[in-house]
């Protein structure tokens, strides 16, 4: 038995691209894993609190010596923290806005990137022996050897945020050209409900896409 936390970004309901893969990957991984327990978190409908200057007095300060508003800024981060300590695969889907994550989504990154928790001083991961898909919709192409390759800040971003925390086997299913016409649209969404099917199937999180020698 494995415990699944799943992340949702998008502001967007029924609409959202990313929702709805990553509501097909949680059906398909019920049906192959049924005593796995899912916890979920809407981070787009329900955002996590941003970084306040409480939540710096709380970090880098012991517990006898934060204020009350500290206190409270700690609780909502160590619950986030823990969940995702809990967790032995991570399911992120996020659309890319302006090149990047949706502000809820940092906000939630700035909130479990901790020292003393997820981190140490001397900058050591220690969030390890986990595996994390992210499925990310995007209205342009931005494969490598495409012209607008340079511009993806997402991946690059995440993969090393959560690096730095110590994950590092993470997989990338992105659904790109959604807004470049239908044609390219459902082809790209049909490329990506494919490979979300085989990770579902198999053991996702065990390798990452570098290793495995794929592009999702």
């Amino acid at each position: 038995m494995k415990r699944l936390l799943h992340l949702d970004a998008s502001p967007r309901g029924d609409r959202s691209l990313s929702r709805g893969l990553a509501a097909q990957f949680i059906a398909d991984w019920r049906t192959q894993h049924p005593d796995d327990i899912i916890t979920y978190r809407d981070l787009g409908r329900e955002p996590v609190p941003h970084v306040t200057e409480a939540w710096v007095e709380g970090a880098y300060n012991p517990p006898d010596e934060r204020s009350e508003a500290a206190r409270q800024a700690m609780v909502i981060s160590d619950g986030l923290v823990d969940e995702l300590l809990a967790a032995d695969l991570i399911l992120l889907s996020t659309p890319m806005y302006n090149l990047n994550i949706p502000s809820t989504l940092k906000a939630y990154i700035d909130q479990i990137v901790r020292v003393g928790r997820t981190f140490t001083m001397d900058m050591k991961g220690l969030v390890e022996g986990k595996g994390m898909l992210v499925i990310t919709a995007r209205g342009g192409v931005f494969q490598p050897g495409t012209p607008f390759a340079d511009y993806d800040l997402q991946e690059p971003y995440l993969r090393a945020i959560f690096g730095f925390i110590g994950i590092t086997d993470i997989t990338f299913v992105n659904c790109e050209g959604t807004n470049a016409g239908d044609d390219i649209r459902q082809k790209s969404l049909a490329d990506a409900r494919e490979r979300l099917v085989e990770l579902a199937a198999g053991n996702c999180g065990s390798k990452s896409d570098q290793e495995r020698g794929a592009q999702a």
